[in-house]
């Protein structure tokens, strides 16, 4: 293995975190293993490695060409997202239109080697090059993608991402309510009076009869390629849970609504629901449980948050938390 010289490191504002990265064993173990895999592809570094050191990922960047998209890219995850790796394995098997191929997965380690997937949707949004009818498209091929993923529901859940369906989330809300240190006295008991409102937005939301399927959980405008035009990939699964589908719609909502307004939200959700609307699952039908799914989603924001944050010593994962669990019930939460 060759060794760290001109190996640049960003850890961000994180620099107290405690990761893998500063375990010489694991290090050279994880290089090792990235440096036989490209070897394995025919592929030589050119260049210096970039390292991105956070609490929720250690991700290398090895040059395999002069190019800019000339990339490849290891991750791995913590304990709380270990099975990202497995994950992206699966979902390039079962829905590879929509997802980027890894080059190698150890799902035991939780290590994966993907290549470099494109430009994000946020850099064509911020030069201009695509607007809300890019948002759009790719919501539309995100709940094609879900779609297809329903029938394996319960092998998502064998690969160990977590739960958050509507029969799990009374549970999850009672966990996140009682244990989270930041959580003051008051808030936690208006929250506890809150709670026969959220059993009730469950109950109504598994009326509707849509099944549980993958939740990206965090599907903002930089989780998300666009290789081509019109075309629309989605990584990044470290957030991920099964639950209702529609769960999904929180994160670009308000991604999109601090860019365009909220005159922008109807066009967006009408878009992801169309592949969804059949003649017993009517539209007006289907925006009543947009409306439900994106509150109850807050619980699984407020989830990640907690199991991706090990080894920070400020509680930003607590403090993150509190702040998702408090918008349960805020009226800005719904689409």
């Amino acid at each position: 293995m060759r060794d760290d010289a001109g190996t640049t490191v960003d850890r961000g504002q994180y620099a107290d975190a405690v990761t893998p990265w500063d375990d010489a064993v694991w290090r050279a173990s994880a290089l090792g293993w990235a440096e036989r895999a490209l070897a394995r592809h025919g592929l030589r570094e050119r260049g210096p490695r970039e390292v991105r050191i956070r609490p929720w990922s250690v991700l290398v960047r090895f040059r395999v060409g002069t190019g800019e998209r000339d990339a490849v890219w290891f991750k791995a995850n913590p304990p709380g997202s270990a099975f990202e790796a497995a994950l992206g394995g699966a979902l390039a098997d079962w829905v590879p239109e929509h997802v980027v191929t890894p080059l190698a997965v150890d799902a035991g380690r939780g290590w994966s080697l993907l290549p470099d997937g494109g430009p994000l949707l946020r850099q064509a949004l911020d030069a201009g090059a695509a607007g809300p009818e890019s948002w759009e498209a790719a919501l539309g091929q995100y709940a094609m993608m879900q779609r297809a993923l329903t029938p394996y529901a319960d092998r998502l859940t064998a690969l160990g991402v977590p739960g958050a369906g509507h029969g799990d989330l009374p549970h999850v809300f009672d966990a996140l309510v009682e244990d989270n240190p930041r959580l003051g006295p008051d808030t936690r008991r208006a929250l506890r009076d809150g709670r026969p409102r959220l059993t009730g937005w469950c109950a109504e939301l598994a009326a509707t009869g849509i099944p549980d399927s993958l939740d990206h959980s965090d599907l903002h405008d930089a989780q998300l390629f666009a290789p081509a035009p019109g075309r629309y990939t989605f990584f990044d699964w470290g957030d991920a849970a099964v639950a209702h589908p529609f769960t999904s719609l929180l994160v670009p909502a308000r991604a999109a609504r601090r860019r365009y307004g909220p005159e922008v939200l109807p066009r967006l959700r009408d878009a992801y629901l169309d592949p969804w609307t059949t003649p017993a699952t009517p539209l007006r039908d289907l925006r009543r449980a947009v409306t439900l799914a994106t509150r109850l989603a807050t619980l699984s924001r407020a989830v990640s948050w907690q199991r991706l944050f090990p080894g920070t010593p400020r509680g930003e994962g607590d403090e993150a938390s509190a702040y998702w669990v408090g918008e349960l019930f805020a009226e800005s939460t719904v689409v």
